[in-house]
């Protein structure tokens, strides 16, 4: 089974990038004949001394670390293993996301968003002074293989193949190799988690795509017509479905909107600044974010490049914008990466009413890295012939950082709720459903009504994990726009 390490956001970089005969002229030569054994750790030395956002903190990553070539290939051969050498050597201390895989291709391909996926989508809870844990189900993808089975948002498991679940054995158990496993159903009575007789068989289909859009409607509140989308992952291929559903909302005469990002744990950037303009404005002088890279990059590049704006097109179709001055958003700590960069952005201009819980703090995007020197070591899919056949490793660490047009980008502890209302695992609701608890919370403020609902929760939805968090695309944010520069 490939190993993934997870420490860091990312998804495939849509770079194209030139580099001079000479390359990058920072630390010490790379040496192409270095024996197969360190060159992995060779290509990943030069790449993150090139790109990594923290490279002036990391002592190993710096320029003057090595007086002698001969003291560079001692070092790479003192790390034998290349992930321990990413992991424990050239990462900063405080780096939660930067990630790897042994094999770039399947990097590339599960960053698009294509896996394998029964389509039960879950978070993880460990019972109090144990060592046991349960799930419950967050939501099912359509045309998956758990959408024709019995179980529904809400259910609870605690056994797979009849394996009480643990802190310790969750990973093998749910995430491992196995493509089938039967889940041991149960209930809650009172605080206690009651094992039942019920059990589901669930199987992981083949380059399952998600839908990001799973829920996209308008409701009418009190004479208000409120548009409502349930939005779970920024993927580019979808932009235009989505902008669709904006279309949908504003041929119904939505004039508020209930963004909900409870389980949204990031991707493209571009796309989180067409949702932006989907909800604000197409105003293209307007800037929406402004890139922050380290020291050597941010130099070379444009303050025009560094500054992404409203858009008024998705590049295919013009924008369909409810051109609104306030919008509700349901984050929770499940919410990461674009999902805040969204509500980051979006703060100068309106008022964002954040209901749920504090999200993530996950404010860093990546690039996809590899072996291709001339290439500046970005993947380039036209380039793959040029990838250094003596190594397979593709990396995906953080190398910047978005900032609003007010120069906000301090959100590492996560952005807190205006309103705190966590999910209860007694009382999840029906997604899109006025009675949902966050929903009719959101829908409570633009009434301006007290609602008759009872919003205490018995058992917050607490969990320590989730099924999203262990997919290929994991919770990263990702820049998928041209570098179409010359570094030197």
């Amino acid at each position: 089974m490939k190993k993934y390490i997870l420490l860091l956001l990312g998804v495939t970089m849509a770079f194209t990038a030139c580099s001079d005969d000479d390359g990058i002229k920072n630390g010490p030569t790379p040496n192409p004949d270095l024996d197969a054994d360190v060159a992995a750790q060779n290509f990943m030395w030069q790449a993150m001394n090139l790109w990594y956002f923290w490279q002036g903190d990391v002592n190993d990553l710096s320029d003057t670390r090595f007086s002698t070539d001969a003291q560079y290939t001692a070092f790479l051969e003192a790390n034998p293993d290349p992930e321990d050498f990413f992991n424990d050597v050239l990462l900063y201390e405080e780096d939660r996301f930067s990630f790897l895989n042994e094999d770039y291709k399947e990097l590339v391909n599960n960053l698009s968003g294509v896996s394998k996926s029964n389509g039960l989508e879950f978070g993880l809870i460990q019972l109090s002074g144990s060592n046991d844990v349960f799930g419950y189900v967050q939501y099912i993808l359509p045309d998956s293989d758990a959408s024709s089975k019995d179980i529904e948002r809400g259910d609870l498991f605690t056994r797979v193949d009849g394996v009480q679940i643990t802190v310790n054995n969750y990973i093998d158990l749910l995430f491992g190799s196995n493509d089938t496993y039967t889940l041991g159903m149960a209930h809650i009575e009172g605080n206690t988690i009651i094992d039942d007789a019920k059990e589901v068989t669930l199987t992981k289909i083949a380059n399952q795509v998600e839908n990001p859009i799973l829920v996209a409607k308008t409701l009418e509140v009190n004479g208000t017509t409120v548009a409502y989308l349930m939005y779970n992952r920024f993927l580019s291929n979808f932009d235009e479905q989505l902008n669709t559903a904006f279309a949908q909302f504003k041929a119904a005469g939505a004039t508020e909107l209930v963004l909900d990002m409870r389980y949204n744990p990031g991707g493209s950037v571009n796309t989180s600044r067409l949702l932006a303009s989907m909800i604000y404005d197409t105003n293209t002088s307007e800037v929406y974010i402004k890139q922050r890279w380290n020291d050597k990059i941010q130099a070379q590049l444009s303050d025009d490049y560094l500054t992404d704006y409203f858009a008024n097109t998705t590049g295919a179709s013009s924008i369909n914008s409810l051109n609104l001055n306030r919008v509700f958003v349901l984050a929770t700590n499940n919410s990461a990466s674009a999902s805040e960069l969204v509500m980051n952005g979006l703060a100068p201009y309106m008022d964002v009413i954040h209901i749920g819980e504090t999200t993530r703090g996950k404010n860093e995007f990546s690039i996809t890295l590899v072996d291709d020197k001339d290439g500046d070591y970005i993947y380039n899919k036209d380039r793959e012939r040029f990838i250094n056949t003596k190594n397979s490793w593709g990396l995906q660490p953080l190398v910047g950082r978005n900032e609003n047009a007010d120069g906000f980008s301090d959100y590492t502890s996560g952005l807190m709720p205006d309103i705190e209302l966590p999910e209860d695992i007694t009382n999840l609701g029906i997604l899109g459903d006025v009675n949902e608890p966050l929903l009719a919370r959101a829908l409570q403020e633009i009434s301006g009504l007290s609602a008759k609902m009872d919003f205490t929760v018995e058992m917050a939805a607490e969990s320590f994990t989730s099924s999203r968090l262990h997919t290929p695309l994991k919770d990263n944010m990702y820049l998928d726009k041209p570098l179409d520069i010359q570094i030197k």
